[in-house]
């Protein structure tokens, strides 16, 4: 397997691997490339974000300041809104419902490293997916760690930290994120 079908299946990869530091190195360029445009060149910004993502729905926007690892492994869903200076760690990959919101300075982060020094020291990680429902809103600079599914209309406080799958419908918030409420 190369390191990239290794990442992409969950298993041990070296991320210092050439072709993966490519890729990476492409979607710096892309992002440079969107953070530069002026305001008002949504159809430049729009087109940058197809050759970026690996699916983006209709009607949603990423403001400056995203940040990516590879790109191709966002699929965002339609009317969604991604805010300023938010950050989609995509070594796995990460899937965004239709009708999000997204605040300034969120954390959606997908590879992890191992404990034990030796390994790390050798640039070997994993990743694990992450899955966010229809209609979420993440509160601003909440952070989504690997492995996460966020259900249907949940709400994720702000500088939340969510460590484990929540349900739908549910408003969560801390550190761990913990469920406060039902929201149907």
């Amino acid at each position: 397997m190369t390191e990239r079908e290794k990442m992409l299946a969950g298993l041990p990869y070296n991320g210092m691997d050439p072709d993966l530091l490519a890729a990476r190195r492409r979607a710096r360029a892309l992002v440079q490339r969107m953070d530069a445009l002026p305001p008002e060149d949504e159809a430049a910004r729009r087109a940058v974000l197809e050759d970026l993502l690996g699916a983006i729905g209709r009607a949603t926007q990423v403001m400056p300041g995203f940040r990516c690892d590879y790109g191709g492994n966002i699929r965002l869903g339609a009317d969604s809104y991604v805010n300023f200076n938010c950050v989609f760690l995509d070594c796995a990959p990460i899937t965004l419902g239709d009708s999000c919101q997204v605040a300034p300075g969120v954390q959606v982060l997908t590879a992890t490293h191992p404990l034990e020094p030796g390994p790390r020291a050798a640039g070997i990680e994993s990743a694990h997916p992450v899955t966010i429902g229809r209609n979420v809103w993440l509160g601003a600079g909440c952070l989504v760690l690997p492995g996460v599914t966020i259900g249907d209309d949940t709400v994720v406080g702000a500088g939340a930290v969510v460590n484990r799958d929540l349900p739908a419908g549910v408003l969560a918030v801390g550190n761990p994120a913990r469920v406060v409420r039902a929201l149907r």
